[in-house]
């Protein structure tokens, strides 16, 4: 089974190449399940329904989130309408929407999508590690899920690797966002789970972490706020991650970067090409 995996969408000019680009890159790479966070795809601050209703139109068969799942207030509301919409699983009680499903792929594979967030250097929120293990346990691999993937939106790696490492064997993949700077150890652990540190972010890396760099560089410089961030508005990179697992166990067999146009662009991973179409 192949899953792609997209990275933060940042503003107008992720958003757009995502949209643009999807459904051309799942039958290209003959994917069978997309997820791709999108919790910066308004103006760099959450996403509206409209944005997320064009996701999951261009081929998005989840959409994940993060800190800035409520910066769109509209969020709050319309998020108990969108199964295929997460907010972090680890928000208190009561917060509405979810933070797991179980999907169908387009072989006919169920699998799980966790969205968890971290608390090193983040909000305060419930234990992750908890949270995850507790949806790991209830539907695990080949006893409910065909293969199953963790969104960990965090800051710190160390506490990343911990989750890698926690649920190594007992997940298909973990991969990290929120830094929107893709790390260079994508891997599998000992027991068959995929791991990254971050996938990075679809956007304009002409900037500072997906912003236009003017205000950003000017509060290092002045510890003075001049006004708002604005997403950066040049060529995006989409960033991301192919995955492969076994059918027959639902660990990962493969993982691999994904950086098309802008300036990261780099060779595709060798076993996503000339794939067939999804079965």
């Amino acid at each position: 089974m192949r899953i792609l995996f997209l990275g933060d969408v940042v503003g107008r000019s992720g958003r757009t190449a995502v949209i643009e680009s999807l459904s051309r890159l799942r039958a290209r790479y003959g994917a069978h399940f997309v997820v791709v966070n999108g919790e910066n795809a308004a103006g760099g601050f959450g996403i509206t329904e409209q944005i997320l209703t064009e996701l999951l139109d261009a081929g998005a068969d989840v959409v994940t989130t993060g800190n800035h799942v409520w910066d769109q207030r509209e969020t709050l509301i319309f998020i108990e309408r969108h199964d295929r919409l997460l907010r972090p699983i680890n928000f208190p009680q009561g917060a509405p929407g979810r933070g797991a499903g179980l999907f169908k792929a387009a072989n006919g594979a169920d699998v799980l999508v966790i969205n968890a967030m971290g608390r090193v250097f983040m909000g305060d929120l419930d234990d992750p590690f908890r949270a995850v293990d507790r949806e790991i346990e209830a539907c695990g691999l080949k006893r409910g899920a065909d293969a199953s993937l963790i969104d960990f939106h965090a800051e710190a790696t160390s506490e990343k690797q911990a989750m890698g490492y926690f649920v190594d064997g007992r997940a298909s993949a973990v991969i990290g966002t929120h830094t929107h700077v893709p790390t260079a150890d994508e891997q599998i652990l000992n027991r068959g789970t995929a791991y990254i540190s971050d996938v990075g972010m679809c956007g304009d890396y002409d900037s500072v972490l997906g912003m236009n760099k003017d205000e950003p560089l000017s509060r290092f410089l002045t510890k003075i706020p001049n006004g708002r961030f604005q997403p950066a508005h040049g060529e995006a990179t989409l960033s991301g991650v192919g995955i492969e697992t076994d059918d027959a166990t639902g660990l990962a067999t493969a993982i691999g970067p994904i950086r098309l146009g802008g300036r990261l662009s780099q060779a595709e991973p060798k076993f996503w090409v000339r794939a067939s179409s999804p079965a």
